[in-house]
């Protein structure tokens, strides 16, 4: 659909004010696949409903568990034990009932990955490990879509924008995958910080309004408010670029 109706000028007619109609079809038209709804993907997901952003393909194979609660805060007590995917489009289907939602509950493997982010304008890392991360770096620099890292840990977090064909990609700035933690431990407010600074890459990148940071790791630090951004380029020995970037 290349238009909005009265309802949505309505919805979103504080943002049109900013960057216009036609980056709000835009948003519109557009596909967004979120791997992972825990923290990062709980506050993204809503942020990016309530933008408008189309098409949203929710993925993860978990289930609802009290110890979620303190920061996936799309999930509520009521939802433990239910599908992380279906406790998302629940709450998601109700803020923005203008939108499409899909929901995969699988786990993200080498085999299934192609398939699983098909037809994306963007894909969000939403994960909570390095494996798969880099799978889905991987698969999208590979199929040329722009992806976005976010991860998180105590007090800081981190974001970086990968843009096949114009920088770096995920291997370029971690050539050896770190080593897994298990529960590790995180502070609810700093994990919505993150996302929603990786959600606002998004917005950058669907519209076109503003400058995304393609290629720079930003590190957020929540204990002195701090912002640092590194500019990270391209590694000729990378594995993936080398090939497909």
């Amino acid at each position: 659909m290349n238009y909005l109706s009265d309802k949505e000028f309505q919805r979103y007619d504080r943002q049109i004010k900013i960057f216009g109609i036609e980056a709000q079809k835009k948003l519109k038209k557009s596909k967004v696949t979120i791997i992972g709804l825990g923290g990062l993907g709980s506050a993204s997901a809503t942020y990016l409903a309530a933008l408008g952003v189309g098409n949203l393909r929710l993925v993860d194979k978990e289930k609802v568990e009290l110890s979620n609660l303190n920061r996936q805060v799309i999930h509520w007590t009521t939802d433990i034990g239910k599908l992380k995917t279906l406790s998302a489009f629940e709450k998601l289907s109700k803020l923005n009932p203008e939108i499409n939602i899909e929901m995969l509950n699988l786990g993200v493997t080498e085999e299934n990955v192609h398939e699983i982010i098909k037809d994306s304008d963007i894909v969000m890392d939403a994960l909570d490990n390095w494996k798969t991360r880099f799978i889905v770096n991987d698969a999208c620099v590979q199929d040329k879509i722009p992806f976005i890292h976010a991860g998180v840990r105590e007090f800081q977090g981190q974001v970086f924008v990968v843009k096949p064909g114009e920088g770096a990609c995920l291997r370029c700035l971690l050539p050896k995958i770190p080593k897994e933690e298990r529960d590790v431990p995180v502070v609810g407010p700093i994990v919505g910080v993150v996302a929603l600074i990786q959600t606002v890459e998004a917005l950058k990148l669907l519209t076109g309004f503003g400058q995304p940071q393609i290629s720079i790791l930003l590190f957020y630090d929540a204990r002195i408010q701090g912002i640092e951004k590194i500019k990270v380029k391209k590694s000729q020995k990378c594995p993936v670029c080398s090939k497909f970037g």
